[in-house]
């Protein structure tokens, strides 16, 4: 008996293909991993990240779909597939340009680097700036689009405006968006305590929810907020109203407490709480 379980064992390992592993084979299996996890981080950064949701959803319903033999489903998956490939290229164009003219001034790492690698996003001093700025120009009717990111990058609708790279206070806001000046037309983007540019274009939302009586400037500030995760406030220079656009939802007339309350939750003060809060889930995500 024991003769047969060794000859077993010797003829099934025999057939079997064991690499063999050289220490470069390790440092190549290090650099991977390295491009792979920064890969992740930028993906997270663009309008990618909801690409990647969307395609998840869609493998899992191809899985089901095999599972269940339904012959139809599959058929069609498997005729759109090479459509669909074309497709991520075309609409994401912008973001792959980007990343490939990063990579040719050997700035790759700076692509995939994480912005909020710190966890508050502006100090207390910007966002009592940005809230005195926004109601002095609401009593005086004067329109105004505010565009503060977040996590998602919004540096391909930066390029569309004028570089200001200065520090933001409600006298520069109120300066901008003074009618008859160079830069009143557009968004104002704010990046951490900068303004980072002016006069910026922003996709204009085609939601056919939104109200008829809605302007330009309401339906842009709306449309950015689909396509990424900014905090978008608009004042009225009809009524001198204010409001607030994020994730697709506009939240119209708030007054000065609640977009209070608005900004110094999307500012991630960085109090004990929320340190705490943010080192468990740290160390939830490591184990």
């Amino acid at each position: 008996m024991w003769d047969n379980l060794r000859n077993f064992f010797s003829n099934y390992f025999s057939r079997l293909l064991v690499p063999k592993i050289h220490p470069l084979d390790f440092v190549e299996i290090l650099l991977i991993a390295v491009i792979i996890y920064h890969l992740i981080k930028w993906i997270k950064r663009t309008r990618a990240w909801y690409l990647v949701k969307g395609i998840a959803i869609l493998v899992a319903v191809w899985v089901v779909a095999s599972i269940l033999q339904f012959s139809a489903i599959q058929w069609i998956f498997v005729n759109t597939i090479n459509v669909g490939i074309i497709a991520i290229f075309i609409i994401f164009q912008p973001e792959l340009r980007r990343a490939l003219e990063q990579l040719g001034q050997r700035k790759l790492f700076g692509l995939f680097a994480d912005p909020s690698s710190t966890l508050e996003r502006y100090s207390d001093e910007t966002r009592n700036e940005i809230l005195t700025g926004v109601f002095e120009m609401a009593k005086v009717k004067t329109g105004a689009l505010i565009c503060i990111e977040g996590m998602v990058s919004l540096e391909e609708y930066e390029r569309t405006g004028i570089a200001t790279d200065s520090v933001v206070t409600a006298a520069l806001l109120i300066n901008i968006f003074e009618k008859n000046t160079p830069l009143h037309d557009g968004a104002v983007l704010i990046r951490g305590n900068r303004a980072a540019a002016a006069t910026c274009i922003l996709p204009v939302s085609e939601n056919m929810r939104l109200s008829k009586d809605l302007g330009t400037r309401h339906r842009a500030g709306v449309g950015v907020s689909e396509v990424s995760d900014a905090l978008v406030i608009i004042v009225s220079e009809e009524n001198g109203k204010v409001s607030i656009a994020q994730k697709g939802q506009l939240i119209r007339g708030v007054d000065e407490e609640f977009l209070s309350n608005k900004l110094l939750e999307f500012q991630n003060k960085q109090t004990p709480q929320n340190r705490l809060k943010f080192r468990k889930e740290r160390e939830k995500n490591a184990k």
